[in-house]
Order: structure tokens, then C-alpha cells, then sequence
């Protein structure tokens, strides 16, 4: 499991290596892993003999940190640039980085466009501006360099410089993932001690790329560590979640899921979510609905039970209400007996509507950005799409507290919280998966997962996370088998939703390889 932490959190595990005299050693640890990560994208792509690098330098620690990488880049063969973009640079790391050949430049607003330039025309570019410690947009001179280079990058995936930031990339809120200004996108971050909770979610995942942790010894890892400020799920750990079949199983035993989606309107919704929990591994789907809807169902699952009836009467361990039950009373009737039931319910779409003021944590809601816009409208917590989308952490914990419900809030990082506090952000997903009938697929899959774990009182300690995220830790593995099953779809060419199933099934099958 991937943990992350506050920058705060981060500083406090420093403190006593630099109360300690470490403070060197610390830096050298860190850069020696961003060569290594620098050198690794290099090689992948032509070699470092010959090639050019530019940092970026800040005047803290980051920028020390980028200068010492650089200097070992160059003494194997690289051109070297150093822009200072403060009045102030690491005095030991500057004189190691022009011993070794670098060149020093100072960004100032009349050599701005001159040194963009320059570094368009790099192999590489180490974003060592900021650090932890700093907070707010870049300004000024280097605010402009920055715009500049990214009119001149292009949409991501045009040939240009590879970019690697240097603990994050600079401009990103640390702690919340929330972006105010210009930020030069990574296409790697290499970040010390531990993972900072705003990379792994909202615009700073985005901007992040791909996420290299580096080991310099705080222990953030241990068990005496404090709680991360965020999780992210990864194979293995969705595996303990899982509940494998025993010997003695029966369909009742292995988990019921019941049913309430669909409509006259949209029957396909209610086709798709009981596909998609039927390949995740489930006893029994008992569906309720329309005739129709529940025909077109056995037509294409004929193992799905169906029928008119109520919640009451189909007993089942488990509900999913809500994909495309739309201008159907009986439906969102059926959402309401759900939701009041005690058991554990995947809310989605249409069902929004009809949670209670408060539920449990056994409730997970599953908006996306918009219609959490009109679920926290309803409560007097008015809120923008767009500031949920720049921080979907903050606004999934408020819903969650504000509720006591778990909240899967959908997005580029699918982001969990449990009411306790406790949050997941997963990033499995392909962008081909932005297309209609994803939601429904995913919903599917939770509630077949939450089926699973109703009665399995060991999934939580299993998992390595505490009890009172156990249904959070469930929506996150959901969404990493989601997100997974959209990524193996998506090597043949776009995600066909509904051929989705059979890639999910070979997903859980990963999952049954790894070991108990």
C-alpha cells in the first residue's frame, strides 16, 4: 500500500535527522535518487552521454537537491544548465554542480524568453523551484518562464524535454493537490522520505505523472509512523481485500447483491452494473425493476434472479440502487428501503436523491463531480464543479462527515473518504474509461465487493487499514479492479463498456494469483 503524507508530517519525521547533524546526508540521499530516477528516463530514451539537462533552482532545499542530480548527470557526459530562479541557491550544491561543468544562468524578466527557450531545447528538465515548505503560485519572472515553457510543450506526448520535478512539482499545494497558478507538468516526480498527499490526488496526480518515492530514512513507513493523510491501494492489498471461495461456500454464503437499477428509460444501466458484479465474483444477484428491464437482464444473465417485487422480499447482503433508475418511482422506493436497511449500499446516480440527512458508514455514495455540486446543494453546502475537481479530497471527507456515509467521489483520481477521517485515491483508470455506462460498471463491482465483505469480519485487519475504513478500503479496491479492467479493455482500442465484464473476471484473476 502506497501511504502518504502531509508536508508537515514530513517535516516533523525530519527533525530530528537534522537536529542530529543529517541534514547533509539527507540531501545527498535525495539526490542521489533523483539521478537515479533522471538517469532512468534518459537511458530509456537515447542515453545520458551527450544529452542536456536545465534545473530549475530554487533557493531551499530542492533546489540543493536538483543541483547535486544535475552535477552527477554531468560528470557522466551531460550538458548542464543551472536557472536560478532565487536571489539565494545552495551555496555547497552550486559549487559541486560548476566542478562538474554545470553553467549557471539567473532568471530575471529580461532573460526570461532566452532561457525558455533554453529549456525547450533540453533532453531534460528537474523542477527543483519549490519544496515542501513552500505554499501559494508561483509569481513573478519564474511564473512566466513556466507559462512560457508550457506554450511551447504542447499537449503532452509531443517531442520536447522529459520533465522531472524534484519532491513535487512546483505549484502544486503539497497537502491538498489543489493547483492556483502556472505548474510545469512532470511526466515523473521523484519525491523523499514518503509520498506527499497531494500528488496522489486532484490536479497535483495530474501534474505529478509518474509518482518515485525515495527512501532517505525518516521511517514513514514503520508502524510507529503517524497515519497517513492518504492511502493508495495496490494489487496485493486488494487481494486481502478480497474474499476468496472456501470449500464450504454456497451461493448465500459467497454473497447476495441486490439490485434496484435500470428503468423504462434507461434499462441498459441495470444490464451493465449486474455484468459487472457477476464477473467480479458474487453468489446470487437478486434484481428488482421493470418486467422489461429484468428480461432484458436474463437475456444476457440468465443466472441473475429477477423480479417486481420489494427490498423487503428479496433477501440479500447487500445493495446497489440508483444507475439508471430515472422518473421511476417504485425505483427510487426501493433506493429509500435500501438505504434505511442497515446493510451495506452502493448509491449511485439517480439514488442521490434519496439519502437521509444521515446514514452509516456501510452507505457509499458514488457521485462524480457534478452531482456531488447538487447533493452538497441540498444540504446548504453550496460548491462549485470546479473546486471539487481541483480538491476532491477535502470536498469526499466534508460529504463524508457532513453524511457518515463512505463517498467515492469519481474523477481523473478516484478519490474515497470514510466518515472516521480515513482517505483512498486511486489512479487505475485509462481515460478511455470516460464514457456512458462506466459509472454503471463500477458500481457493479462495489456492490458485488461489498456483498463479499458484509459478513467477513477479517477484511479490514486483512487489508492493513482500521476497521472504521473498511468500507472506504472496499471502494477503493473496486476502483482499482474498475480501473485495471479499463486498462487491459483499452489495449485493443476504446473501452466497449459492455464487453468490460470479461476483462474484470481476468482482474479478479490476478487477484486470486497473489498469494494468501
Amino acid at each position: 500500500m502506497l501511504q502518504a503524507f502531509t508536508a508537515g508530517q514530513v517535516r516533523a519525521a525530519e527533525e530530528p535527522l537534522l537536529a542530529a547533524g543529517q541534514g547533509a546526508a539527507l540531501m545527498q540521499k535525495a539526490a542521489h535518487g533523483l539521478f537515479a530516477v533522471a538517469a532512468g528516463m534518459l537511458q530509456n530514451s537515447g542515453g545520458l552521454y551527450g544529452r542536456t539537462v536545465v534545473v530549475l533552482a530554487g533557493g531551499g532545499n530542492n533546489g540543493g537537491d536538483a543541483l547535486y542530480a544535475a552535477a552527477r548527470l554531468a560528470r557522466r557526459g551531460m550538458g548542464a544548465t543551472a536557472v536560478a530562479v532565487s536571489e539565494r541557491i545552495h551555496p555547497d550544491a552550486l559549487a559541486a554542480f560548476t566542478a562538474a561543468g554545470g553553467r549557471l544562468e539567473r532568471l530575471t524578466a529580461d532573460t526570461t524568453d532566452a532561457l525558455a527557450a533554453r529549456c525547450a531545447s533540453a533532453d531534460l528538465i528537474l523542477d527543483g523551484i519549490l519544496g515542501t515548505g513552500a505554499s501559494g503560485a508561483l509569481r513573478g519572472p519564474v511564473a512566466d518562464l513556466i507559462d512560457a515553457l508550457n506554450a511551447k510543450a504542447g499537449p503532452r506526448g509531443d517531442r520536447g524535454p522529459q520533465v522531472l520535478a524534484c519532491d513535487g512539482p512546483s505549484g502544486v499545494d503539497l497537502d491538498s493537490g489543489r493547483v492556483e497558478g502556472p505548474v510545469l507538468r512532470a511526466d515523473a516526480t521523484a519525491t523523499f522520505g514518503a509520498a506527499k498527499a497531494g500528488l496522489l490526488t486532484g490536479a497535483g496526480a495530474l501534474a505529478a505523472g509518474e509518482l518515485n518515492v525515495i527512501d532517505i530514512g525518516l521511517g514513514l513507513a514503520n508502524g510507529a509512523a503517524p497515519a497517513p493523510a492518504v492511502r493508495r491501494l495496490e494489487l496485493s492489498d486488494a487481494a486481502a481485500l478480497y474474499r476468496r471461495p472456501r470449500t464450504t461456500d454456497h451461493k448465500y454464503t459467497r454473497g447476495v447483491l441486490g439490485i434496484a437499477a435500470g428503468s423504462e428509460q434507461y434499462p441498459g444501466a441495470a444490464v451493465l452494473a449486474t455484468g459487472a458484479a457477476l464477473a467480479t465474483g458474487v453468489g446470487m444477484v437478486r434484481y428488482l425493476g421493470p418486467r422489461s428491464v429484468g428480461a432484458l437482464i436474463n437475456s444476457v444473465h440468465p443466472e441473475a434472479v429477477c423480479s417486481t417485487g420489494s427490498v423487503a422480499e428479496a433477501r440479500s447482503q447487500a445493495w446497489l440502487v440508483g444507475p439508471g433508475a430515472v422518473g421511476d418511482p417504485e425505483q427510487a422506493r426501493r433506493a429509500r428501503d435500501a438505504i434505511t436497511s442497515g446493510l451495506p449500499v452502493v448509491v449511485d446516480a439517480g439514488a442521490l436523491a434519496e439519502v437521509p440527512r444521515t446514514v452509516g458508514p456501510q452507505v457509499i455514495l458514488t457521485p462524480h463531480a457534478g452531482e456531488l455540486v447538487a447533493f452538497l446543494a441540498g444540504r446548504g453546502r453550496p460548491a462549485t464543479r470546479e473546486a471539487i475537481e481541483a480538491s476532491p479530497a477535502e470536498y469526499a471527507l466534508e460529504t463524508a462527515r457532513l453524511t457518515g456515509a463512505t463517498v467515492l467521489l469519481k474523477g481523473y483520481t478516484t478519490v474515497t473518504a470514510a466518515p472516521s477521517g480515513e482517505i483512498f485515491s486511486q489512479a487505475d483508470a485509462t481515460p478511455w474509461l470516460a464514457t456512458a455506462g462506466s459509472g454503471d460498471t463500477l458500481a457493479g463491482i462495489l456492490g458485488a465487493l461489498a456483498a463479499a465483505a458484509a459478513e467477513d469480519g477479517s477484511a479490514a485487519a486483512r487489508a492493513g487499514v482500521p476497521e472504521g475504513a473498511k468500507w472506504a478500503a472496499v471502494a477503493a479496491a473496486a476502483a482499482l479492479i474498475h480501473g485495471r479492467a479499463g486498462q487491459r479493455a483499452a489495449q485493443r482500442g476504446p473501452v466497449i463498456v459492455s464487453e468490460l465484464p470479461g476483462e474484470i473476471g481476468a482482474v479478479v484473476a490476478g487477484l486470486l494469483a497473489v498469494p494468501d
